[in-house]
């Protein structure tokens, strides 16, 4: 039990790497390498997407058996996929703050699902689980696309697939050695009388991360749109990035004399 909240902690406490983010230096090895590069930099892209462990760990969370996980986990895998090779193919793009909103409700969905929330609150029956990991799926894909389009994937065609199928396998691989870690916690847990006492808090633990993710991208949204409204002027903003760059350069210049 207590390695599963430890587990959890350290999924939260990683808020500080950006779900889909690309750094320079990734913008920069992707231009100077291979395909290789980008099966790297999917593989950890997964890994340090904490939106999509959450999920994952929520769709996870009570099955038991091997048929179920590789069917499940199978399904989002399609679901995300097709996004994610399709839509950067086909250069479709939308907000990124909005598309990690909803993958933000995808993991409060999830866990308001596996405390029987539809049941006990609203007196309905769930939906179709395996329907709705694939349609959240899809649009975890979607979010992968958008930050992945902001890489140089080049203007040839076969180049570009060859660079996209490259990185959707780094996803895969790095959901596997997800899983894996997170299968074995569950696993030992399952074993110890706290896994019925405390699986219900660990879900609303997960639906409140769901929440505050939630609340993040709205910010960065609203921050991106109306950025008088946070005292953020673009203008102001370009010039601090600039100033900031020639003291950089001021300083290399220093060290290298």
């Amino acid at each position: 039990m207590k390695v599963f909240f430890l587990f959890l902690s350290f999924i939260l406490l990683n808020t500080s790497v950006y779900a889909h983010g690309i750094s320079a230096e990734d913008m920069q090895a992707m231009t100077d390498g291979g395909n290789l590069h980008y099966i790297w930099l999917g593989a950890t892209h997964m890994l340090t997407g904490y939106d999509h462990l959450l999920f994952l760990l929520g769709v996870v969370f009570f099955l038991t058996t091997t048929k179920d996980i590789v069917k499940f986990v199978t399904v989002f895998t399609i679901g995300h996929s097709i996004t994610l090779i399709f839509a950067t193919f086909m250069s479709i793009n939308a907000n990124y703050y909005l598309i990690d909103a909803v993958i933000a409700l995808s993991v409060i969905y999830k866990a308001f699902d596996n405390n029987k929330g539809f049941q006990n609150y609203l007196g309905v029956k769930s939906p179709n689980l395996l329907l709705m990991v694939l349609i959240f799926g899809l649009i975890h894909g979607f979010g992968l696309s958008t930050r992945l389009q902001q890489l140089p994937l080049g203007e040839q065609n076969f180049d570009m697939l060859l660079k996209i199928i490259s990185f959707n396998i780094g996803v895969e691989i790095g959901q596997i050695l997800a899983l894996i870690v997170m299968l074995g916690v569950l696993i030992q847990w399952r074993k110890t009388a706290s896994f019925l006492q405390l699986s219900k808090v660990a879900n609303d633990v997960l639906m409140f991360a769901g929440f505050m993710l939630f609340l993040m991208q709205l910010h960065g949204y609203l921050h991106t749109v109306n950025e008088e409204e946070f005292g953020f002027n673009r203008d102001e903003h370009y010039h601090i990035h600039m100033d900031m760059e020639k003291a950089k350069q001021k300083r290399r210049t220093y060290d290298s004399l």
